[in-house]
């Protein structure tokens, strides 16, 4: 079997496992399915879940994508394969919950293959978190997981990616983070295909562990108008990052490919306010104050 199949079995396999897990922990909606074909080669399966008891929106995307050309957006930091035929093959997905006290998560795990003769292969993906009402310890459990899925891979993995992910999920014109981080890795390779499979396997394992546990801890948390509205604005800065800087979007739009696919993880509603800002010392604020701000979630929790 190629590598690429490889990978192929194992995300739609993932897809499938995510999907079914998500709608036992909604309880009332279930996935739309929506297969599609790209034009210039390969194709996909988006799964939709809309109008649940716990998700207002969930996205969990497949796609498997082929053709003569790498996209600018792919070959940005590798210039060499500008102009080389490749193939793609990813899950990605974005939960958009009706509770401002659940956040939104984002999720992504993907295998590039460029080149025909000797192909250069790479995995990239990795997981964040983006709440509205944070609480420490979600955040601890969050970090825990994804530096569980690092270590036996080697201890330097868990700070590169963690420092990676809060660096890559930062919006510059707003000088701000998306959220309070998680893992975020690309270009990986170095351990060889067996190994970095493997590691990629564990991360895409670890997803719903790392995710289930808060949900279920906050899907009953009474809320109102003021924190509905709380999170319709912070949802903009999803948009915001989404549109301007987000890697997969600008692939999937620059490559070709299906734009409903591609945008799906935006969210069904969103509001903006020109420049808002919180009551200080407010349950708003202390998501700026406290939060959004690249921290050592575990270190701290240490040295307490």
């Amino acid at each position: 079997m190629s590598h690429i199949d490889e990978v192929k079995d194992y995300l739609a396999s993932l897809q499938n496992r995510i999907c079914a897990e998500l709608e036992t922990l909604d309880g009332k909606a279930t996935f739309a399915r929506d297969a599609w074909d790209r034009p210039g080669g390969g194709g996909g399966e988006s799964r939709v879940l809309a109008g649940g008891d716990v998700f207002e929106q969930a996205g969990v995307g497949f796609s498997h994508v082929f053709g003569k050309e790498m996209p600018p957006s792919a070959t940005k930091n590798r210039p060499e394969l500008a102009g080389k035929a490749f193939q793609a093959v990813g899950v990605s997905l974005v939960l958009h919950p009706n509770n401002p006290y659940v956040p939104t998560t984002h999720a992504n795990f993907r295998f590039f293959s460029a080149g025909e003769r000797k192909p250069v292969w790479w995995f990239g993906g990795g997981f964040d978190l983006t709440p509205y009402y944070p609480f420490h310890d979600d955040v601890v459990h969050w970090h825990t997981v994804a530096k569980s899925v690092c270590d036996p891979f080697g201890e330097e993995l868990y700070p590169r990616y963690k420092q990676w992910c809060d660096e890559y999920f930062f919006l510059k014109h707003r000088d701000e983070p998306r959220g309070v981080g998680g893992l975020f890795f690309d270009d990986v390779n170095e351990l060889g295909f067996e190994r970095s499979f493997e590691f990629v396997r564990a991360a895409g394992d670890s997803f719903l562990p790392a995710y289930r546990p808060i949900v279920e801890r906050r899907v009953s948390h009474p809320y109102g108008e003021r924190q509905r509205d709380f999170q319709l604005y912070r949802r903009g800065r999803y948009v915001e990052f989404n549109l301007i800087y987000d890697r997969g979007t600008l692939f999937g739009l620059q490559s070709g490919g299906r734009t409903e696919s591609i945008l799906m993880s935006l969210p069904p509603q969103v509001r903006w306010a020109y420049n808002w800002k919180p009551e200080p010392g407010s349950p708003e604020a202390i998501l700026y104050t406290d939060y959004l701000r690249a921290r050592d979630w575990l270190g701290e929790e240490k040295s307490e």
